[in-house]
């Protein structure tokens, strides 16, 4: 752990305090009525901090236990390509951006609250296929890897298409956030887009 806090702070103190968080909120259900993201709310400027502390906390085991797997993936190793003060802005900002969507889609929704990091896990977890085109995924119970790139587009069509369907998942969240992790990457490194074309001339 200390090798992890050496030499990425930042996505380990993330890591961190998404879990304790998130644990806390557990068994303590005013958390979540004090962090979790009130579209009806923030688009009248109120609680508009709950577009950062939403993340922080998830609803249940299974969603912070995938959530945080894939960060834990991806994350890491991601810091160590943009570096630690790149890697907190595109953390922070994906997860603002991610919820915009989410916020002008249900501005008059008083009922609808959501909560979770995964728009900012799709943003981590997108910006590593940049780097990594040619990488493998492996989805949870398929043991057949899926190509970094076939994965992300998938993923995107996937998440287009669940938006439109009734779902307590904010599917929203998800195609935003992975847009904002390549766009804020681009903006970091642009030449980023040679060595991703590049890459994926050894692939197909």
């Amino acid at each position: 752990m200390e090798q992890f806090i050496s030499n990425t702070p930042v996505a380990s103190i993330i890591f961190i305090l998404t879990i304790i968080t998130s644990l806390y909120a557990f068994s303590n259900p005013q958390v979540y009525g004090k962090f979790m993201l009130h579209p009806y709310s923030v688009s009248r400027g109120e609680r508009v901090y709950s577009i950062f502390t939403s993340g922080l906390i998830h609803k249940d085991w299974g969603h912070l236990f995938f959530n945080m797997l894939s960060y834990y993936f991806f994350a890491f190793a991601l810091e160590t390509y943009l570096g630690s003060l790149q890697f907190a802005v595109l953390y922070i900002v994906s997860l603002a951006l991610s919820d915009l969507s989410t916020i002008l889609k249900h501005k008059d929704h008083f009922w609808y609250n959501s909560l979770g990091a995964s728009g900012a896990v799709s943003a981590v977890v997108f910006s590593y296929i940049l780097f990594n085109p040619d990488a493998s995924f492996y989805l949870m119970f398929i043991p057949i890897p899926i190509n970094a790139v076939v994965f992300g587009v998938l993923y995107l069509l996937y998440s287009a298409y669940a938006s439109k369907q009734s779902s307590n998942i904010n599917h929203d969240a998800h195609f935003y956030g992975a847009i904002a992790g390549v766009v804020i990457t681009i903006i970091f490194y642009p030449g980023i887009i040679n060595h991703f074309i590049s890459q994926l001339s050894t692939v197909f």
